[in-house]
């Protein structure tokens, strides 16, 4: 059976009015559900929240839930900063420039706009401490697919070297 795309992604938030001005007000994605429960569905636990979705244009939502006690999410202490993060599309770079400078207008710091050779993206955190990113693709399809060719090899190289790297630290 195939996947055919992201239904939604979820993260805690700290506060659902907060979260809703950010995502809504701010990045323009509209408030597209809602939903107040008591027990969680998946696990019968006693646990007050809100469920919030926010639309994007292909369907695919982001979702936020307030645990009603103002918590921030923890990030993982064995992650760096910027490895977690939502990455985002715009369809131009004049897009993400725009983005860009509708977020420092509203006080958001953004590192970038950054070149990745295919893409270029900007870095900002929400008011969750959640790093988002921005991107506007600038390969084509042709170029992205020829990207593709020895995809697997890569990845075997890549194991092997980490592989010879980790056998050199201490055991412990």
């Amino acid at each position: 059976m195939p996947i055919n795309g992201l239904h939604h992604f979820a993260y805690r938030c700290r506060d659902a009015e907060e979260t809703r001005h950010f995502y809504e007000d701010i990045l323009g994605l509209p408030l597209f559900h809602y939903i107040r429960a008591d027990i969680v569905p998946s696990t019968g636990e006693y646990c007050p929240y809100v469920h919030i979705f926010f639309r994007m244009t292909d369907g695919s939502c982001l979702a936020f839930f307030d645990l009603g006690d103002n918590v921030l999410p923890q990030p993982s202490p064995n992650t760096p900063e910027w490895v977690n993060h939502i990455a985002l599309r715009v369809d131009t770079a004049a897009q993400l420039e725009s983005m860009k400078q509708r977020l420092e207008a509203h006080g958001i710091a953004v590192l970038g706009v950054t070149d990745h050779r295919v893409f270029q993206s900007i870095y900002f955190f929400d008011p969750n401490g959640i790093r988002l990113e921005l991107c506007a693709q600038l390969a084509s399809d042709a170029q992205m697919n020829s990207e593709k060719q020895g995809i697997h090899e890569k990845i075997a190289a890549w194991s092997k070297e980490k592989a010879e790297r980790l056998a050199l630290l201490p055991a412990g």
